[in-house]
């Protein structure tokens, strides 16, 4: 076997193979002895019959083939182990030519793992941020939990701040409906304008069954762009007024949320779940600041496209899995961006490319200092997240499975390695 090589662009690596006649000959007779495992030959037990009658009721061609498939298996090996590659997938093969008596020429081409070249990791600074809660973001989540307990009544009164509304709402610009601008029994609370800003004093005063017509204009610094800066025509029916009665918010209330004495002590347990869901953040900002430091400070080869490619089906099946599990379908969300899974994976690539050099540079440093995940710490993240998810049967077998582990495998290093850089 001969072969001459040739680096392509995307990190491909080209061999053109000869195999003589003579070495195809050996390969010749493996196939046809697999063959003879697989046919019946009159008067003989399958695998027992002579050679010459298999080839004889056997396409030659057929056998050739089979041979050319073993041939390039084991020379693919051979060749790899050689050139002391590190391929990503399958190779890609073209025959050139195959025919009997005559060299078997074909074409492989391998994608070669990138190469990295790491700046001076060690060198990676972050600087933490103080956490700091304050008295009013313990007012906030008491005042959430507060909403939580409310208890709602029929009123048969004109609207006021504070009361939760139901309404059909139309909205129009120019005398034209507006894309998803029809919503029927829309709930509001009074005095609560996230999405339509002014939208509640038009609602105050008015009575049930009663329809008002009136138009407002959208500030031009408005979430939505396609109404930022607009002057919006709306028709609104009240169907349905609820008056909110909100528990006082005193030892009571505290008791009845939790095995809580008073409200303080209430109170310092919600500041201290605060102060731990903040570090968390400041945690996991530390880390992508870190990561992002690395993987500036390195330098890589071209990524291959498969590498991409693999990062992008990752990335899309992560949205779509988040998306359904609010009960939407991922079909009606990319209806609503108006967009198709390709446009998607075609907006993700920047962010696909940032992922697969993060790793590539967390696995550059892991293995020059010599930082492993073994067996034993493996198997206890895979019970962790068994105990964790033991009501979804799907993601426990994902979990264990041969797909999971290496991604617990590869969580478990990142973190190592995270954490080798921080410190």
């Amino acid at each position: 076997m001969t072969y001459t090589s040739k680096k392509q662009p995307k990190n491909l690596l080209e061999f053109e193979v000869t195999i003589s006649p003579e070495e195809m000959k050996d390969f010749y007779q493996r196939a046809l002895g697999e063959t003879a495992k697989e046919i019946t030959v009159s008067g003989f037990r399958p695998g027992k019959a002579p050679l010459d009658l298999v080839e004889r009721q056997t396409s030659k061609i057929k056998i050739l083939e089979q041979a050319a498939d073993i041939a390039i298996n084991q020379n693919y090996r051979e060749i790899v182990t050689k050139e002391k590659a590190w391929p990503i997938g399958e190779p890609k093969i073209e025959l050139l030519k195959l025919a009997p008596d005559n060299p078997f020429i074909f074409k492989m081409t391998i994608t070669l793992m990138p190469k990295v070249k790491l700046g001076d990791y060690k060198k990676i600074k972050v600087q933490a941020k103080p956490i700091k809660i304050e008295e009013k973001d313990v007012q906030k989540v008491l005042q959430e939990l507060q909403q939580m307990r409310r208890k709602e009544v029929v009123v048969n009164r004109p609207a006021q701040i504070g009361d939760r509304a139901e309404v059909d709402l139309e909205m129009f610009i120019d005398k034209v409906l507006l894309e998803n601008g029809q919503i029927k029994n829309l709930s509001v609370i009074l005095g609560q304008d996230f999405y339509v800003p002014g939208l509640s004093q038009h609602l105050a005063g008015m009575t049930v069954g009663q329809t008002k017509e009136f138009n407002l204009e959208y500030p031009a610094d408005h979430f939505d762009k396609k109404l930022a800066g607009k002057k919006v025509d709306f028709k609104v029916k009240l169907n349905n007024l609820y008056q909110i009665d909100l528990p006082d918010l005193n030892d009571n209330f505290a008791q009845g949320v939790g095995k809580f004495k008073n409200l303080a002590e209430l109170s310092e347990q919600l500041k201290n779940n605060l102060i731990q869901e903040a570090q968390v953040k400041e945690d996991e900002r530390q880390e992508i600041e870190v990561l992002k430091q690395l993987v500036v400070k390195s330098a890589f080869e071209e990524l291959p496209e498969i590498l991409i490619e693999s990062e992008l089906d990752k990335i899309v099946n992560e949205l779509q899995y988040g998306v359904e599990n609010q009960g939407l379908k991922f079909d009606d969300y990319l209806m609503h961006l108006k967009k198709t899974r390709v446009d998607l994976r075609k907006d993700f690539i920047p962010k696909a490319e940032e992922r697969v050099k993060t790793a590539l540079a967390v696995h550059e440093v892991a293995d020059q200092e010599k930082i492993i995940v073994d067996d034993k710490e493996l198997d206890q993240e895979v019970e962790k997240m068994i105990e964790s998810y033991r009501e979804q049967p799907d993601l426990l077998e994902h979990i264990q499975s041969n797909q999971g582990r290496n991604y617990l495998y590869n969580l478990i290093l990142n973190r190592k390695v995270i954490a080798f850089l921080k410190r």
